[in-house]
């Protein structure tokens, strides 16, 4: 990798950039109340909702993995992006939006509770937490000090956790979600416009479109992969990436607490919407320079070097500072998202429910308390990441083995009227015992020798069978949950009517289609 050496201009940069973002992110502060300040008093429009589901999608890990698995496999990578992202958000645009807007809800877990009973909302609240500052928020703080510490390499690891997590609780526990979007809504400009800069440099040095077009090894420009390819299996793109897709954006708190925030449920698709049609962007600014990487850098023996490789190689004095700054820039607003969602789900689904004539200012209180406990305990553990890198690999592994029970509970509530209480949370229990096996004896099962991706619905199928099992078992769900959590084909016709007489640039629908034949088109370019 090339020396990594900033200028008095860099530093300079990266200092005032810095200062600004806490202070835009302060000034956008709302703490009025708990609706203000887990939810931005539910007034957030559109672009400020797309803009901010970016920033949570890409995180400085995404960005070295994006470019790093293009420099060594090819563009298959953006499958995740096609398949894991457009799919999906059309999918929960069109269905799941208007249940979460219209109940109103705070978290993801009281969904649950309100299809079923709180048995389901506990549980996915407490592991949600837990994987959020064991995994999430600890993550990020290590791999962000290994950033930081590659630029200013006297710093003590100890010591640049730290400084990250003060960062980014400066602004998120005071400010909340609102502050939080905000600066992400810069945090997003900022990232696209320095990778669109680094891309076209890239390409200019390497000689061209064509030249990169031409370096790139055979089979690398192509999405679709044989069914035994080690990265990303074309059945998986039907089977298995838009389970998990779905999951990430239409059942993570973290992401979905963004358009808990929508002024409305137009604004709340559009927002979304917005969020998807962003990736193709995302394929050309930050996945297509791990290609043009192969034409400057072809020997470098760690792909994962190849986004920092470019940057600290390409880029003039300055423009140097920003982008740097605008990487880390985005781990820290992943690490506040994940913050900010963490400290919603104790508060809302735990704290509120404990003293439930809490209210106000007493429940923003308890949001400052349970965040800065949060963020102390994820800090304190992220050094020693290090020593267990096993377990955090284990700790995903299991998290990624218990996403598909949570999928298939959410799908059933909304398209089930017969899911039960006990059918929901018995699929959910028997799904962590699952995932607890396969963790510790995998390999003494069928699925040993499997890719990972075709795991993911023999799990999903299985915690269908269980569900329908129990539900038709046991009670049927009361009437009033059925009939404000489950869909019906009259919510159809009634929307319909809604939409009659928009222009096609207000109609989600209209640009639902626009975005799929899009898709579409892409994956027939880049077959």
């Amino acid at each position: 990798m090339p020396t990594v050496n900033l200028s008095t201009t860099d530093l300079v940069v990266m200092a005032v950039y810095l200062l600004l973002i806490i202070g835009w992110g302060l000034r956008h502060a709302r703490r009025q109340n708990a609706e203000a300040y887990f939810l931005g008093g539910r007034g957030m429009a559109w672009p400020v909702i797309g803009m901010s589901m970016m920033a949570m999608c890409v995180s400085s890990s995404s960005l070295v993995g994006w470019s790093g698995d293009a420099y060594s496999t090819g563009i298959a990578v953006f499958n995740y992006g096609i398949a894991g992202a457009i799919l999906p958000i059309v999918f929960f645009v069109v269905f799941f939006l208007p249940f979460y807007l219209r109940n109103r809800i705070y978290t993801l877990p009281e969904f649950l509770e309100g299809r079923y009973d709180a048995r389901s909302r506990y549980y996915l609240s407490v592991i949600t937490v837990i994987g959020y500052t064991f995994l999430d928020a600890a993550v990020t703080l290590y791999a962000g000090a290994l950033m930081v510490r590659m630029v200013f390499p006297g710093l003590s690891l100890e010591t640049v956790i730290w400084c990250i997590a003060i960062l980014a609780a400066s602004y998120t526990l005071i400010g909340g979600l609102s502050s939080v979007m905000w600066v992400d809504l810069i945090q997003t400009a900022v990232l696209i416009l320095g990778s669109t800069l680094l891309t076209w440099i890239a390409f200019d040095k390497a000689g061209g479109w064509d030249a990169v077009m031409q370096a790139a090894p055979a089979g690398h420009l192509h999405l679709l992969r044989p069914a035994n390819d080690p990265s990303v299996p074309w059945p998986a793109l039907f089977i298995s990436v838009p389970l998990l897709g779905f999951y990430f954006w239409g059942l993570s708190q973290a992401m979905v607490q963004r358009t808990l925030s929508a002024r409305d449920i137009d604004h709340g698709r559009w927002g979304n919407l917005f969020a998807a049609g962003l990736h193709f962007l995302v394929f050309f600014v930050m996945v297509l320079p791990g290609v043009a990487g192969r034409a400057l850098y072809p020997e470098l023996k760690n792909p994962s070097e190849i986004y920092p490789t470019l940057v600290f190689g390409l880029l003039p004095q300055g423009v140097l500072g920003l982008v740097v700054v605008g990487f880390l820039a985005a781990m820290i607003s992943t690490l506040s998202s994940i913050l900010n969602s963490a400290q919603t789900l104790v508060t809302m689904d735990m704290i509120a429910k404990v003293k439930p004539a809490w209210q106000g200012r007493r429940l923003v209180v308890a949001g400052n308390v349970a965040g800065l406990t949060l963020i102390t305990i994820a800090a304190t553990w992220a050094p020693q990441i290090q020593h267990f890198d096993s377990v955090v690999k284990y700790f995903q592994q299991l998290l990624s083995y218990m996403a598909p029970p949570v999928v298939a509970v959410f799908l059933c509530g909304l398209f089930w009227k017969r899911a039960s209480a006990t059918g929901a949370f018995t699929a959910l229990l028997s799904g962590f015992v699952v995932a607890l096996f396969l963790l510790k004896f995998i390999a003494l099962t069928p699925l040993g020798g499997w890719h990972f991706l075709y795991v993911a619905p023999v799990l999903f199928v299985l915690s269908l069978a269980i569900l329908f099992g129990a539900s038709l078992a046991t009670a049927a769900p009361s009437a009033e949950a059925v009939n404000r959590y489950v869909w019906r084909p009259s919510f159809f016709r009634e929307e319909t009517a809604e939409l009659a007489g928009r222009p096609w640039f207000a109609n989600y629908r209209i640009l639902s289609i626009i975005l799929l034949l899009t898709t579409l088109a892409f994956f027939i370019i880049w077959k």
